[in-house]
């Protein structure tokens, strides 16, 4: 896989196109697009107004649908970021908090009812949406398009990457901004709106809980059978990649048998893992290049709060849990004036990792034997990912008398391996509804304590206010 990287264009590949080269006016038709219909900066019908008027360029060649996907600024550096703020991996002190940027930073920390400034644009919202729109646009013009057999598999390989991404970014706004999912309420629990085409005269409406996931899990299937095992570049979706996603959502919705089946197919494809002996991490990240372990890579919004600037000081009781002899402790964390702050992202930029890796897959498919009560097959996948973080010649197996045993150091290793990558949000929302595993994260800022109870209804984020006020949608109660 070639090591493609997506920043732009102040480091990594240069110029990433937007649109197909040649075609400036496509290019800002769909940047007015986006901001018309995503950041509810003006109503719809101006926008139609300006369209009808702007002449655009359209893209009519696989290569020109190829190249709207391949923008990595767009699909694989802006994952919402508003749940890691609010996870319990980290704390800040009160003079850093005072000191953030944004309101949504300083009121998302301490979990506050009103959490943005009046009319602001989130981009945690507003960036899932223009990848939807970018994806719809593809999905649209593929759905008219006449191929023959020289041309399907590349047909294929697009049309994969854009169901991929419409799902990840469906997947990554009910995390943010709907209510955890539950069996019992699934079907009748405000969503998020599920645009499934381009037309921006499409009124905006919130599907259920329930069926945004099963729009989720569609997109994602359909992708898997059309994507290459393994992708050209890592910024790009595969049917690993795919299968690692169909992982996390059914891990999420707590169908444990298929978050082990699609965790399994997605290791039978790409299962290395890096041995931590090998690592030579710097002061803000674990490595200088992409990892083995990379399936899909992609960043979390970067945010003041989680950044890699040692405002972030990993929690205490997480930083001691590690043993000196797992190399984890030294190669997530660095200390400064005594403090860990973390740098074990596999982002070798320094932002956030949000993608899909293989210790991940691991992870799942270990605590869904577990959970299923195949003791041993959940100890083997724990160990053989736990024998690649320890000093050489230190690590000693796990055991466990009993699944249940064995789940609850799976989970506790999950929570040792997997912090800073915007998933312990997702593992608060669904662990919180299990007796025993529920968390209450607490913080405390100039003399005040703050907390979020389990199940809280502050576990689904306001929607943006723009929003609200150009679509009509309900807000979510806090």
């Amino acid at each position: 896989m070639k090591n493609r990287y997506y920043r732009q264009p102040a480091f990594g590949r240069k110029n990433t196109p937007l649109v197909p080269a040649g075609s400036k006016r496509l290019h800002y038709g769909l940047l007015l697009a986006i901001l018309m219909a995503c950041l509810g900066c003006k109503k719809q019908d101006d926008f139609l107004d300006a369209k009808t008027n702007a002449a655009l360029s359209v893209p009519k060649t696989l290569e020109d649908y190829q190249s709207l996907l391949h923008n990595e600024g767009v699909f694989n550096a802006q994952d919402p970021a508003l749940g890691q703020i609010a996870s319990d991996d980290y704390y800040v002190s009160s003079a850093d908090w005072a000191s953030l940027y944004t309101t949504q930073e300083i009121n998302g920390y301490i979990w506050a009812k009103k959490v943005y400034d009046a009319g602001a644009n989130i981009l945690d919202w507003s960036n899932p949406y223009i990848q939807v729109y970018y994806a719809n646009t593809v999905l649209d013009a593929l759905a008219k398009m006449k191929v023959n057999a020289t041309d399907q598999a590349k047909f294929n390989t697009v049309r994969g990457n854009a169901l991929f991404y419409r799902a990840n970014a469906f997947y990554n706004l009910v995390q943010t901004f709907a209510l955890p999912y539950d069996p019992q309420t699934s079907a009748t629990d405000p969503g998020i709106p599920l645009r499934l085409n381009s037309d921006l005269t499409v009124k905006s409406t919130r599907a259920t809980v329930r069926a945004c996931y099963d729009q989720v899990i569609t997109d994602l299937q359909a992708a898997a059978a059309l994507l290459p095992d393994k992708p050209l570049y890592r910024t790009e979706a595969s049917k690993a990649a795919a299968c690692g996603m169909l992982a996390r959502v059914y891990l999420a919705v707590t169908d444990y048998r298929q978050a082990y089946k699609y965790a399994d197919q997605s290791l039978a494809i790409h299962a290395d893992l890096v041995d931590y002996n090998t690592l030579k991490p710097n002061d803000y990240t674990i490595s200088n290049d992409f990892l083995a372990e990379d399936i899909y890579h992609s960043a979390l919004i970067s945010y003041s709060i989680i950044s890699v600037n040692y405002k972030a000081v990993t929690d205490s009781v997480l930083y001691a849990s590690y043993n000196d002899n797992d190399l984890r402790k030294s190669a997530f964390f660095i200390l400064n004036k005594g403090l860990p702050y973390f740098r074990g992202s596999y982002d070798f930029k320094g932002n956030l990792f949000s993608g899909i890796a293989t210790d991940e897959m691991y992870l799942i498919r270990a605590e869904c034997s577990a959970r299923l009560g195949d003791k041993n097959a959940a100890l083997t996948d724990l160990n053989t990912l736990m024998a690649k973080r320890w000093k050489t010649g230190t690590f000693i197996p796990f055991e466990a008398g009993s699944s249940a045993d064995a789940l609850n150091i799976i989970l506790t290793e999950r929570r040792k391996e997997l912090l800073f990558r915007g998933l312990r949000w997702t593992d608060l929302r669904r662990l919180n509804k299990e007796p025993g595993l529920e968390v209450t994260p607490v913080r405390n800022i100039e003399g005040t304590q703050y907390n979020l109870p389990p199940n809280d209804k502050r576990y689904a984020w306001p929607i943006p206010d723009n929003e609200i006020q150009v679509s009509g949608i309900p807000q979510n109660p806090r």
